[in-house]
């Protein structure tokens, strides 16, 4: 593509500084942050609601609203108050830093750093995924090829632990443990009420091209682009991409731009992930592009009929978004309605298949040809992966200097005669071990315990949950994943 249709490019380390209204999107102000005594008084809050939780009972969030797919059983009894934890505290665009308040979703974070030119390294797809959530599970987006996972880029933060105390966890010191144990704990070893944060640059526009490839390909291409930075001779700083069919899937390269030919938008009538297949190029404001999977939730806004043109033109664009799609799922899941109805119809019982699996790139046609000939869902995403560092994270072993894709399938495929429910979520647990790849715990997990406890490294967790949680107050890993508890 010719750079001068593309725009300028600029590296993401050195852009040329800019107003904040070339960027899209809300724009808050200083007012719109927390202070530091607001701050302190919201952990205050905090601390006094868990000295309200009966000696010896387990303590939990009182949170209802959660971006995780697995079921979890009504809170009925006193829950961790982080109502207040929900703000930016401080934006330094000088040091590329930001304190934030644990509860803070990225969608509030992205609105105070982007006036700045500035993301965090890695912006997880949709808007309403907490910081805290994101470093305690695991966050990923099309930056995660050279920035790795959310948790890298925290240079320090504060964690109510299972015993009650607050700690500052940094790299080093009395709590590295702690530190490098926190990643994939999902609330067992405490919850994070601030984090210090690595910013990235960004430029006011992404330059996108959608590259076909076939499967065989998809792997060499993703290492070279890891490897080099580039493609045919032009600068990658973003790569994700889409399998539609077992002979059609793209890499999405995206380039920091300072100027723009066009842009598109895909928060009204057209929807991005279509936009894929019938265009090689397109421009994005950099707040679109940061949430260009939210609108749609991916593609699995369909399935409420949202993608209908006469329905999506009655839908308020206020509505499109995915926490609103996660609500219509809970409720769902609570009443079944769906689900009767497509039994009055004769049609099979339907298991949910919700997953995000990390694959070495080197396997990663064995794995998609496997997924095609057993499961069968489309679309399938792609996103690239690959440590920043050599630091050992025990609770999610990936591999430092390997480089992995990241294969999300979200839906639900038809129960066949003599299954059961879970059989394919088993199916692909088993595939995932087979391919030497990872699955990610947001969703339904069917692992024995000693199966469990050795991809997870549970011994390595429960060693620091005995210094820090000695009461078990905390839920732990397999109760949390496996058994729903």
């Amino acid at each position: 593509m010719p750079k001068n249709l593309l725009g300028r490019s600029d590296s993401v380390n050195s852009r040329a500084s800019h107003d904040a209204s070339s960027y899209s999107g809300s724009v808050p102000s200083t007012s719109d942050l927390v202070g530091t005594l607001e701050h302190d008084q919201a952990v205050g809050q905090l601390r006094a609601s868990y000295e309200r939780i009966p000696a010896g009972a387990p303590v939990r969030l009182a949170k209802r609203s959660s971006n995780l797919f697995r079921p979890r059983s009504e809170l009925d009894r006193p829950g961790l108050d982080v109502s207040g934890l929900t703000g930016v505290i401080e934006v330094d665009p000088v040091a590329r830093t930001a304190d934030v308040q644990g509860m803070c979703t990225y969608e509030d974070l992205v609105a105070a750093t982007l006036p700045h030119g500035l993301t965090p390294m890695v912006v997880p797809q949709l808007k309403t995924i907490t910081l805290g959530g994101a470093v305690t599970g695991l966050g990923i987006e099309s930056s995660s090829f050279r920035a790795g996972l959310p948790h890298e880029s925290v240079l320090e933060l504060d964690i109510l632990t299972g015993a009650g105390q607050l700690v500052t966890a940094r790299p080093e010191g009395e709590h590295a443990e702690l530190f490098r144990t926190f990643p994939n704990s999902y609330g067992t070893l405490g919850y994070a009420t601030r984090l210090r944060i690595e910013l990235d640059r960004i430029s006011p526009y992404v330059a996108l091209r959608h590259v076909r490839t076939d499967l065989d390909r998809l792997g060499p291409v993703i290492e070279e682009i890891v490897a080099s930075g580039m493609y045919e001779g032009e600068p990658v700083h973003f790569v994700d991409g889409v399998a539609f069919t077992p002979s059609e899937a793209y890499l999405t390269l995206g380039r920091n731009s300072d100027a723009a030919v066009r842009t598109s938008d895909y928060t009204g009538q057209q929807i991005y992930y279509r936009s894929i297949q019938q265009r090689p190029t397109d421009f994005l404001t950099a707040h679109d592009y940061l949430w260009r999977w939210d609108t749609d939730w991916f593609w699995c806004s369909a399935a409420f009929g949202a993608q209908n043109p006469w329905v999506r033109r009655v839908w308020p664009r206020r509505w499109r978004r995915s926490d609103v799609f996660h609500k219509i799922v809970g409720f769902e899941n609570r009443h079944h309605v769906a689900a009767r109805l497509n039994r009055r119809r004769g049609h099979a019982d339907r298991e949910r298949v919700v997953q995000d699996v990390e694959i070495p790139a080197s396997q990663l046609a064995g794995f998609l040809r496997w997924f095609d000939a057993e499961v069968g869902m489309r679309p399938v995403w792609l996103c690239p992966l690959r440590l920043r560092g050599s630091t050992d994270w025990p609770l999610y072993p990936l591999k430092p200097g390997e480089t992995y894709v990241n294969v999300g399938f979200w839906g639900t495929v038809a129960i066949a005669d003599g299954a059961a429910d879970g059989d394919v979520n088993r199916a692909i647990e088993d595939a995932v071990a087979r391919f030497d790849g990872h699955k990610s715990l947001y969703s339904d997990a069917y692992y024995d315990r000693d199966t469990f406890d050795r991809l997870y490294n549970v011994p390595a967790l429960n060693a620091v949950k005995k210094r820090y949680d000695p009461d078990a107050r905390l839920t732990g890993l397999y109760e949390k994943a496996v058994t729903r508890r």
